[in-house]
């Protein structure tokens, strides 16, 4: 038990590098210290980490859905495998633990008191998880830990040392997170944030009360706050809400394709949500249930950040379908074993994990559009290339043009949002340019005499603008222009501290462009259409 009461639900995360970039990377990687010897699991009581690991993705900064994996498999390095391909590490992990969460295609978690005493013990759980995903041909690696994110960095940790499992003891999920650097919450603003007040790691902000984090830093601060001592991300509702909050269709005739089970879903996912709304309940985690007229069932919990669209619900669905039916095709020996499964004959939608509702962010280029063809295309790409493959803009906060806009993953919410109204100083003022340079072009600022011209450390001119030349083309007379606004930016890292100022230039043209100073040479940020 923790201090304020809640419960360590005992985890186990198997993680599955093939579709992760990053989580092959790590598994390719030159374990850091020394190593433990391949295909042994870390006995209980293992608790230390074998070095610093990565920042958690998406998948690890909870309330969001993401080992040693063989280069031939999927196609040959550097091509992920269909998400629908993890359906099947999915029913070698279900073989043990019948009840698991997939957080995202490549990772998936479950409880692991009960599988555990069952199987002989975590070690052994967990050894056996990894030798079964092993004859599939996807490499794999476990954590085991009080918690979902503490488990998430060990089965991380099982990656870049090269081992099947890290097991955190029991009510050792504290003392396994001291030491990590913040960075790991995978909030960058945050974590520099903390640093520059001498928080470096979690055991440090841990060690801090719960009030006083949430007063200085927000909902921001009070998530990370509860992740550095190894708690669920956010709290879960645990009232029943008065009212059935699940969905269900029967078919009659049973479905003998998924397309007419996917399309139906759709619909289904939008009943189900107006329950939730009605009971001002939200769902992150969702159990799909699929019956087929010879009795055989179907089901599997999803995740899913922020909250699941009537269209993410739909895919995943597609997702699971497909992937069933791709096994059961390769399991039958011949057609007629394959029709012995029958049609499909019911779906049901049951919210397996309820929030509080706090809002729904609104899609890319409005709801009407995105309700339809767009995002069904944008998760449809998603589905096969990974849940990062398509972005969407999102404004924050920032001075610069480049800094006011930040790509998440399509139908995410960024974690916390810089707010855009805040102070911000050097910050241009509106209208925002209508093109951003991701890489500022050369350029070449002189004077009526031909002369660069410079920009003193108090702001000061050498003289009028009076010509501009953009990336070696043709010199064009400035009819107008107007700063500077400079601007020192991290002062505090030798690293990266710079500083510049900006100017809105005015070219006899007609063009109108954002230009900026550092270190003596020119640059231009961005154009105004």
């Amino acid at each position: 038990m923790t201090g304020g009461g809640e419960r360590w639900p005992r985890v186990l995360v198997v993680r599955c590098p093939e579709w992760s970039p990053k989580d092959l990377a790590a598994s390719r990687a030159e374990p850091p210290g020394r190593a433990e010897p391949p295909g042994r699991a870390e006995p209980p009581g293992r608790a230390e980490p074998p070095g610093r690991a990565e920042p958690p993705g998406r998948a690890e900064s909870l309330g969001r859905a993401e080992m040693p994996g063989q280069a031939e498999q999927a196609g040959g390095p550097g091509t992920m495998p269909d998400a629908r391909a993890f359906e099947a590490v999915v029913a070698v992990a279900q073989e043990f633990c019948p009840q698991l969460e997939v957080l995202r295609p490549g990772l998936c978690a479950f409880g692991v008191r009960g599988p555990a005493r069952y199987f002989g013990g975590e070690a052994e759980l967990a050894g056996k998880i990894v030798a079964s995903v092993a004859q599939l041909g996807f490499g794999c690696g476990t954590g085991v830990a009080d918690g979902t994110f503490a488990a998430l960095l060990a089965s991380r940790d099982a990656l870049i040392s090269g081992t099947p499992a890290v097991i955190v003891p029991v009510r050792g999920t504290p003392a396994y997170l001291a030491p990590r650097s913040v960075t790991v919450l995978g909030e960058p603003e945050l974590a520099e944030l903390l640093v520059r007040l001498g928080i470096r790691t979690l055991g440090d902000l841990a060690e801090l009360t719960a009030t006083d984090v949430e007063n200085r830093f927000g909902p921001q601060g009070r998530l990370a706050h509860r992740l550095a001592r190894g708690l669920d991300p956010r709290p879960l509702v645990t009232r029943p809400p008065s009212t059935d909050v699940s969905a269900e269709l029967e078919f009659d005739p049973p479905a003998g394709q998924s397309e007419p089970v996917v399309f139906a879903a759709k619909a289904l996912a939008g009943q189900m949500h107006a329950k939730l709304a009605a009971n001002g309940l939200a769902c992150v985690r969702l159990s799909i249930q699929v019956t087929c007229d010879s009795g055989q069932e179907i089901t599997r919990l999803w995740r899913h950040d922020g909250l699941l669209s009537d269209l993410a619900v739909a895919e995943r669905v597609r997702w699971q379908l497909d992937g069933w039916l791709t096994k059961r095709a390769h399991d039958s020996d011949e057609e007629a074993d394959g029709a012995q499964a029958g049609g499909i004959c019911l779906l049901r939608l049951v919210p397996d994990q309820l929030v509080r509702d706090h809002g729904r962010q609104l899609g890319l280029w409005g709801d009407a559009v995105v309700s339809d063809r767009v995002a069904r295309a944008a998760v449809r790409v998603q589905a096969m290339l990974g849940h990062d493959a398509v972005r969407q803009p999102v404004l924050t906060g920032g001075r610069g043009p480049a800094d006011q806009a930040v790509f998440v993953p399509f139908g995410d919410a960024p974690s916390a949002p810089r707010p855009t109204a805040r102070p911000w100083p050097g910050q241009i003022p509106a209208p925002a340019p209508a093109t951003v340079y991701q890489v500022p072009r050369p350029a070449r600022v002189t004077d009526s005499s031909g002369t660069l011209v410079t920009l003193t450390g108090r702001g000061e001119l050498s003289d009028n603008l009076a010509w501009l030349s953009v990336a070696g083309g043709r010199v064009l007379a400035i009819t107008a222009w107007t700063g500077p606004w400079p601007v020192t930016e991290r002062w505090w890292d030798q690293v990266r501290a710079c500083r510049k100022a900006r100017f809105q230039v005015v070219t006899v043209d007609g063009s109108a462009w954002l230009a900026v100073i550092k270190d003596g040479d020119w640059f231009i940020e961005a154009c105004y259409d």
